[in-house]
């Protein structure tokens, strides 16, 4: 992570007012303003057709901002081409020459760099070292397993010491034990060498995993851009809250707000606290956002002062905890998640159970508009 005063530097790249039609009409980025410093690892997320890509793909020069500036430090990089960008990139299909080996995949940015041969084995040794391929130099890509390939394609982004490495997806054709581990390997290679990082992904779970701060996209915006933990605790709306992780949602009206709480009436005339999100005043329509997590059964609730009932729906057995489904509220899609080891209840579907949670863990939130 970036020390403490790298955000009073200059960033090392900012998007200014940048915005990106390809038809001349539909906007698919819309003034994108963003600063990432150096030695950060900034995701850029969101589902497909949202914009993240089509920013990255523009800070790569691969397509050219519609209109707005994109700089590298003082450096406008709008009619700068990709090659001379000098930005490592890694793509998801890998993008490996298939006829040449481990070993030349990684040199080949070296030898279009006209690098000394003494200095390119140098290098070339200490990366294969680092990926721990070593004895696997002399192998073709098609000799190797999907993640040794992702090792490759990163060690060859890596190799020329690049001041900003790009990522579109890069593990998303692995399977899900393999990404976990390569989610891990690329965090530590990110803080063991102090790299800039710019990753695309739709999936959250790995931009919670791996970022120091995440820019939300929907419909070419960013939403929120924050740390992992400010996104998931504190979501700026509604789509941010739905995006990032798991949640519940209650629709209701803000009868009162005084300072950050307000008191939302929803339901069948039942009353919560709730922190409220940005633009909200009394009376306007809300919809409050309650993490599974947070959510208390029975005897746990006991205490709480927002306490009412609802009925069990479904249990579902997920290792560490149970997924417990409830019909609450008119919605019966409303979660909680329990750790297994805490749950000593004989409730059963089809039961009365007593729910309950705090005002600080309730969101009350703009409602969502037409989708």
């Amino acid at each position: 992570m970036p020390d403490n005063n790298s955000r009073t530097q200059a960033p090392l790249i900012r998007f200014d007012a940048v915005q990106k039609t390809y038809d001349g009409e539909t906007l698919v980025v819309k003034d994108l303003n963003l600063a990432i410093h150096e030695g950060e690892f900034v995701t850029l997320l969101g589902p497909s057709g949202s914009g993240k890509t089509t920013c990255l793909m523009m800070l790569a020069g691969f397509e050219n901002p519609t209109g707005g500036d994109i700089y590298l430090g003082d450096q406008r990089l709008n009619t700068v081409p990709p090659h001379k960008r000098n930005f490592g990139m890694v793509f998801q299909n890998y993008a490996l020459f298939p006829h040449m080996t481990v070993e030349e995949n990684i040199r080949y940015p070296l030898r279009t760099r006209r690098l000394p041969a003494a200095e390119a084995d140098r290098k070339v040794a200490g990366i294969l070292d680092m990926i721990k391929l070593g004895e696997f130099a002399g192998r073709r890509p098609a000799q190797l397993s999907g993640g040794q390939q992702q090792r490759v394609a990163l060690a060859r982004a890596l190799v020329f010491e690049p001041r900003l490495i790009l990522m579109d997806e890069p593990l998303g054709a692995l399977d899900k034990q393999l990404r976990e581990h390569m989610q891990l390997e690329i965090k530590q290679l990110h803080e063991q060498l102090g790299l800039t990082v710019v990753f695309v992904t739709h999936d959250q779970s790995e931009a919670l995993t791996m970022s120091d701060r995440v820019a939300v996209f929907n419909d070419g915006v960013i939403q929120q851009i924050d740390t992992p933990q400010a996104l998931y605790e504190h979501p700026a709306n509604t789509f941010v809250a739905q995006f990032i992780g798991e949640n519940n949602t209650l629709p209701g009206r803000i009868e009162s707000v005084a300072g950050e709480q307000c008191r939302v009436r929803f339901g069948d005339d039942h009353v919560t606290g709730a922190l409220v999100g940005p633009g909200l005043a009394s009376g306007d329509a809300t919809q409050l956002s309650i993490r599974p997590e947070r959510i208390k059964l029975d005897g746990a609730s006991r205490d709480l002062a927002n306490r009412l009932q609802a009925r069990v729906c479904e249990f579902i057995y997920l290792g560490d905890h149970l997924r417990i489904r409830l019909a609450l509220a008119g919605n019966d899609q409303f979660v909680a998640r329990v750790p297994v080891a805490e749950f000593q209840s004989s409730m059963q579907a089809g039961d009365l159970v007593e729910v309950g949670w705090r005002d600080e863990d309730v969101r009350a939130l703009d409602m969502p508009g037409p989708q």
